[in-house]
């Protein structure tokens, strides 16, 4: 059963089947003998060394599943410290607020309602992924059942650190934000996830916000729309609320709040990339040199900004799991990903939406000039998005495009990427499915429409949303 839950990087899966209670408390249990034989591993030297945070989200199965977990964490003889239900960026500040051996966040993320899942870190809230210790805790979850193993009797206790939450997010404002001598106004959709519970918490009473509340009712564990922000048709909301109110930007979080999309003035959304490049540069200001991490699928614009802002560009793969190790290896202040996940070094090198947000703030009220205004000049190139073609076999796709472009220069950081000169692109394997997803940029548009038609047969039939 355990293999239908555990994925590359993290534990998710349907609600009741396969994922049930039982499976919660084996995960529970493996994950708590894990974290605390880690944080010994790791020198880990704090008072609070076998204490394991828990959060969860707003999905229905989230309470039982989380009660489970909890109660395999006591029976291994960790303690719990319960923060309730949070954004997932709160479970990582949780643990180093506390100094805790790791933590775990009860959500699916932007998966459909009848999902769930468990997001492990270890100390610092250092991501865990195969080939970081899921594996490991795979294998002590098999090798483990509820009634069957001696009960040590962990100890448990709830502790509420919202406002130690806010306090850390607000010294990260704008200051001119903070006192309201700027003043923004806001449209916010929390795809009734947890930014619905999160934002009120972080950000009611900033004289400078004014914020329009989109699916901020949670209580029910369902969703309006898709809690995926990377779906165009789940950004209408939003981009209505924006254009209609005349706001200054709007900003679409994911189920778990770890990430976020923007609108800018117009209603356009703002690619990803082209946004980590405007806030590199402002952040560079501040930290002259400084790496900044972005994935590898990011406009060509990315790096250029980052070397003219006086900065060292980084490439990484694609996931949190590597894209947290780059800021960490790196000492980069910031890092981004297509997929609206924004790092930061002052969030302990984790992906967080409201922190996010509050950088799109600052870079406004700094700039005092639209959001678009501020994005224009790192519109260089014209991107195909990311198109998935289905094939079974996706090794010889990736070989037959070698060998259609003899002269092209290639890189295997993550897939493919092919730099054939007045284009480029990258090509990625699936994990789970058997898809090779596309991403390709040039600068002039017939070019990408060109290249795109001319390796669709090299990389099978083309996948329409």
């Amino acid at each position: 059963m355990l293999e239908k839950v555990f994925k590359a990087y993290d534990i998710r899966a349907t609600y009741p089947a396969p994922l049930d209670e039982a499976t919660a408390w084996r995960i529970g249990y493996g994950t708590a003998r894990w974290l605390t034989e880690r944080a010994g591993q790791d020198g880990w030297d704090h008072p609070k060394m076998r204490h394991i945070v828990v959060g969860r989200d707003m999905r229905k199965s989230s309470p039982s599943l989380a009660a489970a977990l909890k109660r395999g964490i006591r029976d291994f003889g960790a303690h719990v410290v319960d923060v309730g239900m949070v954004d997932t960026p709160m479970t990582y500040f949780a643990i180093n607020h506390l100094g805790c051996a790791g933590g775990i966040e009860v959500t699916a993320s932007h998966n459909p309602a009848h999902y769930n899942g468990f997001k492990v870190s270890r100390v610092r809230a250092k991501p865990v992924g195969t080939g970081s210790g899921l594996e490991v805790i795979r294998a002590y979850a098999e090798a483990c059942e509820e009634g069957k193993v001696e009960s040590r009797a962990g100890r448990e206790e709830s502790m509420d650190l919202w406002s130690a939450y806010r306090d850390h997010l607000l010294r990260l404002l704008d200051s001119s934000v903070l006192d309201g001598s700027v003043r923004l106004r806001v449209a916010i959709d929390a795809s009734n996830g947890m930014a619905g519970t999160m934002v009120p918490k972080v950000l009611d009473g900033v004289a400078g916000l004014e914020i329009q509340q989109i699916n901020f009712d949670n209580r029910s564990g369902e969703f309006v729309h898709e809690p995926n922000p990377l779906v165009e048709a789940n950004l209408e909301s939003v981009r209505t609320a924006v254009i209609a109110g005349k706001m200054d930007f709007g900003v679409c979080f994911d189920g778990d709040a770890d990430r976020c999309v923007i609108i800018d003035e117009q209603g356009k959304t703002l690619g990803c990339d082209l946004l980590l490049a405007a806030l590199a540069g402002d952040v560079l200001k501040s930290a002259p040199g400084a790496a900044v991490v972005y994935d590898l699928r990011s406009s060509r614009s990315v790096r250029e900004a980052i070397i003219e802002a006086g900065g060292v560009p980084v490439e990484s793969r694609v996931g949190h799991v590597f894209m947290k190790a780059k800021l960490a290896d790196t000492g980069a202040p910031i890092g981004g990903e297509l997929s609206g996940h924004f790092y930061f070094a002052d969030m302990f090198n984790a992906d967080s939406g409201i922190r996010a947000f509050i950088a799109v703030a600052s870079l406004v009220a700094t700039h005092r000039k639209p959001l678009s205004q501020i994005i224009a000049p790192f519109r260089r190139y014209q991107q195909s998005g990311e198109i998935n073609f289905q094939i079974e076999d996706k090794l010889g796709a990736l070989a037959a495009l070698r060998a259609a472009y003899p002269t092209g220069k290639f890189t295997e950081l993550d897939g493919l990427s092919l730099d054939a000169g007045e284009w480029w692109c990258n090509v990625r394997m699936s994990n789970t499915e058997p898809l090779l997803r596309l991403n390709l940029e040039a600068k002039e548009r017939a070019t990408v429409d060109r290249q795109v038609a001319a390796l669709t047969p090299l990389l099978g039939v083309r996948v329409e949303h």
